[in-house]
């Protein structure tokens, strides 16, 4: 079955950088699209970033653009998420996500603390 699998989380001072990683298994990787969202305490989840599959084009939040960098080795079945000069707004449970056969998958996510 999908399997997603969140890692790369932490504690990080302001303006600092975390890569997070997201392992996939259970289905041809290389062939869906993938995205990050992310979830704050009291907040709705928000896509922070998508890539995609034949193209590996990407898109990004407004709120993340020029810090943030998603990425994908399909050799790996893996996903990342370059983040760099981390703000206190960026704190959240990050999730990876894709969508297979109309059905949406999550990781069980990973949080990110951006504080002082």
């Amino acid at each position: 079955q999908v399997q997603l699998v969140e890692s790369g989380g932490g504690l990080v001072q302001p303006g600092g950088s975390l890569r997070l990683s997201c392992a996939a298994s259970g289905f041809t990787f290389r062939l869906y699209p993938m995205t990050w969202y992310r979830q704050a305490p009291g907040k709705e989840r928000e896509l922070v970033a998508v890539i995609f599959d034949r193209s590996g084009s990407t898109n990004y939040a407004d709120s993340v653009k020029g810090r943030f960098t998603i990425s994908r080795d399909n050799a790996k079945n893996t996903v990342y998420l370059q983040m760099n000069s981390l703000k206190p707004e960026d704190t959240a449970v990050y999730f990876c996500g894709t969508q297979v056969a109309s059905r949406a998958y999550w990781g069980q996510g990973t949080q990110v603390t951006v504080s002082s």
